[in-house]
């Protein structure tokens, strides 16, 4: 009896040994699927894009559900791209409004590329890029927010100069938060992304505007009188993830209505060959009740960053100022 038992628990014991070796095994495979740099960490290099159809905030058809099956998503991926196709040559459809057109026509669907497909992660599909706070939801402004930004669209409704108008119109950094931090998708165009990658810093850049962030590595932020465009970020090595800290937001460019106290962390991480895993949490107590998250893959792309004309050629500025002084002269009438 004795030896049945021994060899009993010596059949387990290699059994779970076996598990343990396999599942060893194929974590190294896994690992060796990714890059490394010189200097031992992942290799973030390379040319990507976050197109994504996956809006920031989950609808309410989804009943809560941060993931779908393959089949609901295509559901509304299809209706995506019909709609698209239908309202191609229209003037004032709600997609070509929503992507810039603003009912004159200005897009068509030839210039819209913003992805097909909700995003994936852990092989399923993302109905929000919203994973926290659950309900896939941007958690209540604050009063103080709320007043912070009524007026400021009080001033986008300002046409007395140039320098009143918005910095997206005025070409100076890019709509929709792309460069951000945190880094968005555009929903509309110029996707793409390059990042260069040494011991010392890490440049991201971003192919709307084609704006450049510049993250030190292991330093320390610059005091908090110093106010950049896209803040003043930090970065460091956890494992295999990249986090990136940044403040020091200016209060005109933070994001979704943020105050300049925003504090941006930043996770990316590879896993694999093809894929970054990005997570990006917003901590603003003076703007929103609770911090929040989101997360969605970066893809490899082929690239290359493509060029974008912001002033070059760009009548809109002179026609917006002048439209606004022919107004106000036919109301002196």
């Amino acid at each position: 009896m004795t030896r049945t038992l021994l060899a009993c628990a010596g059949v387990i014991v290699l059994t779970f040994a076996g598990q343990a070796q396999n599942t060893a095994s194929k974590a190294k495979a896994v690992s060796s699927s990714i890059p490394k740099a010189p200097d031992g960490h992942p290799d973030l290099q390379g040319y990507w894009t976050n197109a994504t159809i996956t809006p920031l905030e989950r609808s309410s058809e989804y009943g809560g559900k941060l993931t779908v099956s393959d089949a609901e998503a295509a559901v509304f991926e299809k209706k995506q791209t019909q709609d698209l196709k239908d309202e191609d040559g229209q003037s004032d459809g709600p997609l070509l409004r929503a992507t810039g057109s603003s009912g004159t026509g200005g897009y068509n669907a030839l210039f819209i590329d913003r992805g097909s497909e909700f995003a994936r992660v852990d092989g399923l599909k993302r109905t929000s890029l919203i994973i926290d706070p659950p309900d896939g939801k941007v958690p209540p402004t604050t009063p103080e927010a709320r007043r912070r930004m009524a007026g400021l669209f009080r001033n986008f409704n300002n046409y007395d100069n140039v320098k009143v108008r918005p910095l997206s119109e005025r070409c100076i950094i890019g709509f929709g938060s792309t460069s951000g931090p945190p880094m968005m998708p555009d929903y509309f165009y110029n996707n793409n992304y390059q990042i260069v990658q040494t011991p010392e810093t890490i440049m991201i850049m971003v192919e709307m505007i084609h704006d450049v962030r510049v993250i030190r590595m292991n330093g320390r932020h610059e005091p908090s009188s110093i106010k950049r465009w896209l803040g003043d970020s930090i970065g460091h090595w956890e494992g295999d993830t990249l986090v990136i800290e940044t403040t020091n937001f200016r209060e005109d460019n933070a994001f979704h209505g943020a105050s300049e106290n925003l504090r941006v962390t930043e996770r990316l991480r590879r896993i694999n060959a093809g894929t970054i895993l990005y997570r990006a949490t917003m901590d603003d107590p003076s703007t929103w009740t609770k911090p929040w998250t989101i997360e969605y893959p970066f893809l490899a792309t082929q690239g290359p960053i493509f060029e974008y004309a912001c002033h070059e050629g760009n009548y809109a500025m002179e026609d917006i100022l002048g439209g606004a002084r022919r107004m106000e002269t036919k109301a002196q009438k």
